[in-house]
């Protein structure tokens, strides 16, 4: 089995237990609406975050980090009884920061704490009245990015590679490799051990045994050329930057490092701009058909192919782009359907069932289960789907079958129509960042763009009639 990079919630992970909640009073009455979105940015105001820690020791520490990080003044710590639970004690941190500051600050601690509650004595608490932050142009995702729930040497005790110290050690530099990544940066090459190689290559070679009679053709179809441009060989573990550039040049999607889990909300943002947060660490040798979590055999085997086919990485975006500014419970959803398609998806080609969910291309036994005819078989329904439970430890209880990437895209169209938020996005492939829309003259924009692309078209079609074809 293994665990995709949007699974960490599934896991059911706990790290420290916290319950946020912030007052905020401005030193001016007046606050300015940012144009982008429903972020807004003032001049810097008094805020107040409490903080009530499960696990005082880690909890805190990560906190004041994040304060450091983000270059925001503290001018006073305090504790105080907890007032929902009297065998807790609350951290109340005192700072000056401006609207979108804040609102950064939270989605981010939001992300690496499991929160128990959001609430404030008078009920305008800033997380339920303003759309949570989301990256707006490409660069943003160095903002997030680096927030994972899970990385390096921090092992769960039934980790294959929890008592082997070199073994952390290595997950250790990986996950250092991606915590100093930054936009724009060429991906740092990796002399990868003798080990790994031989672990990637027992994978390597029972998966593309499997594929042929497995695989959906899009994935069979673009397997050579990877191997052809990017060295996927039993022999050798491709480098993420020539993988990037592939992708960049087939569908304009690209590779970020990421050392670890990342939450629903940040790994979905990063397919808006056609980001793929990818691990690139390789799992234990000691198991090399089995990973506990996504590494780079899942990454690459599972979901590259993939993404190299134009009609696929379409879809992977608008998924990504549904996620922007909605609310946790229809990230949350999202998040299932994506598990339930881009994971574990199966689809219907020349009268059989074949897969291409990433997670049934890297999971020998699973591809095989699910394909062995005993498995349950449902059509793929986004309102059925995002209602399902999600399963990491054992195979699913079902799987989704759509008749193509488009029908898959289709219906997901449709679903991402209910999701609820005070604007619609639109990526700019020029700029690369998200247009938002939510009032006339954005829209006209948009129109306008639309008219070019229509006479484009247009002019195209009067050149093949005046040639008969």
């Amino acid at each position: 089995m293994y665990s995709n990079n949007i699974g960490g919630p599934c896991r059911g992970r706990s790290f420290d237990s916290m319950y946020l909640c912030f007052e905020e009073t401005r030193q001016n009455n007046e606050v300015e609406e940012n144009k982008d979105n429903r972020n807004v940015s003032s001049e810097n105001g008094h805020a107040t975050l409490a903080l009530s820690l499960k696990n005082e020791a880690g909890g805190l520490l990560k906190t004041l980090k994040l304060f450091q990080e983000k270059q925001v003044n503290l001018f006073q710590i305090s504790s105080r009884k907890s007032k929902r639970r009297n065998s807790q004690v609350e951290i109340v941190l005192d700072f000056h920061s401006n609207h979108e500051q804040l609102n950064e600050i939270v989605h981010l601690l939001q992300n690496q704490m499991n929160i128990v509650d959001v609430d404030s004595p008078n009920k305008s608490c800033f997380l339920e009245e303003d759309v949570p932050w989301f990256p707006k142009k490409i660069s943003d995702l160095d903002k997030c990015s680096t927030h994972v729930l899970m990385y390096g040497s921090d092992l769960d005790a039934d980790h294959p590679g929890f008592k082997d110290n070199v073994y952390r050690e290595r997950r250790k530099h990986f996950a250092d490799i991606a915590m100093s990544y930054k936009h724009g940066d060429p991906i740092p090459r990796v002399q990868f051990t003798r080990e790994e190689v031989k672990t990637w290559g027992v994978v390597f070679r029972e998966l593309t045994q499997l594929y042929p009679a497995y695989a959906c053709r899009e994935h069979v179809r673009n397997l050579p050329l990877l191997s052809q441009h990017c060295g996927f060989r039993e022999d050798n573990i491709p480098q993420l930057e020539d993988v990037s550039r592939f992708l960049w040049e087939r569908t304009g999607f690209t590779i970020r490092p990421v050392a670890g889990y990342l939450s629903p909300r940040d790994f979905l943002a990063g397919l808006a701009f056609r980001v793929f947060h990818c691990t690139q660490y390789v799992r234990h040798s000691s198991d090399p058909l089995y990973t506990p979590e996504p590494d780079t055999c899942h990454e690459l085997l599972g979901h590259v192919p993939l993404l190299a086919e134009p009609s696929f990485a379409q879809f992977s975006q608008e998924m990504g782009l549904a996620s922007l500014g909605a609310s946790d419970d229809s990230v949350q959803k999202l998040a299932a359907c994506y598990f339930f398609t881009v994971e574990f998806g199966l689809c219907k080609q020349d009268g059989t069932l074949k897969a291409y969910g990433a997670g049934l291309l890297s999971s020998i036994s699973e591809l095989k289960h699910a394909l062995s005819g005993n498995a349950t078989v449902m059509p793929f329904d986004p309102r059925i789907a995002c209602r399902q439970e999600c399963i990491i430890t054992t195979f699913q209880d079902v799987y989704f079958v759509s008749d193509s990437f488009e029908d898959a895209k289709v219906k997901m169209r449709e679903f991402a129509k209910s999701i609820k938020r005070p604007f619609t996005v639109r990526y700019n492939p020029y700029t690369r960042s998200v247009d938002i829309l939510k009032d006339t003259s954005s829209i006209i924009d948009v129109v306008e763009e639309l008219k070019y692309e229509l006479d484009t078209v247009a002019d195209a079609l009067r050149r093949l009639n005046k040639q008969g074809v």
